[in-house]
C-alpha cells in the first residue's frame, strides 16, 4: 500500500497544548485516493479523520489490524464488507465497533458527497459489552 493522502482541517484558535479545528471542512474538488489525517495520538490511542468520496479498498486487500477500530460515518455514506461475506452500510451518524484481527475493507463510498469518518484505534483489550473481547 501507498502512503495515504493528507488533508489535515485547518485549525481555526490555538492555545498551549490544545487547538480548535474543523473536522467538516471543506475539501479539495479532487483527489487521488482516501485521506487519512491523524487527529490524536496519546499511548496506544489514536484518532484519525478519514475521508473518503468513491473510494473504496482493493478486492485483493483486506484491513487485519492487531488493534480495536471503532469508526462513526460523520457525513456521506459507506458500506464494509467482512471476511465472513457479512456487510454493512453506515450513513451519517452510525457507528461500528470492528474488534481487532476481524478481516474487513470498504467495498463502497458515496462517490457524490464527502464520506467524512471519525476513526479511533485502540489497544486489543477485552471490550466492555461485548462478546467479541
Amino acid at each position: 500500500r501507498h502512503a495515504p493522502t493528507r488533508l489535515r482541517p485547518p485549525v481555526v484558535g490555538a492555545g498551549p497544548g490544545r487547538h480548535v479545528a474543523k473536522i467538516l471542512s471543506p475539501l479539495p474538488a479532487e483527489w487521488p485516493e482516501e485521506a487519512i489525517d491523524p487527529l490524536l495520538k496519546a499511548g496506544t490511542l489514536r484518532i484519525d479523520r478519514i475521508v473518503s468520496r468513491g473510494h473504496r479498498t482493493p478486492a485483493c486487500d483486506w484491513y487485519d489490524q492487531p488493534q480495536h477500530e471503532w469508526v462513526m460515518v460523520l457525513q456521506g455514506a459507506a458500506r464494509l464488507l467482512f471476511d465472513d461475506g457479512s456487510s454493512c452500510q453506515l450513513q451519517r451518524g452510525d457507528f461500528l465497533n470492528i474488534p481487532a484481527h476481524c478481516r474487513h475493507r470498504v467495498s463502497w463510498t458515496d462517490p457524490s458527497v464527502d464520506t467524512i469518518w471519525l476513526a479511533l484505534h485502540y489497544p486489543a483489550v477485552p471490550i466492555e459489552g461485548s462478546d467479541s473481547g
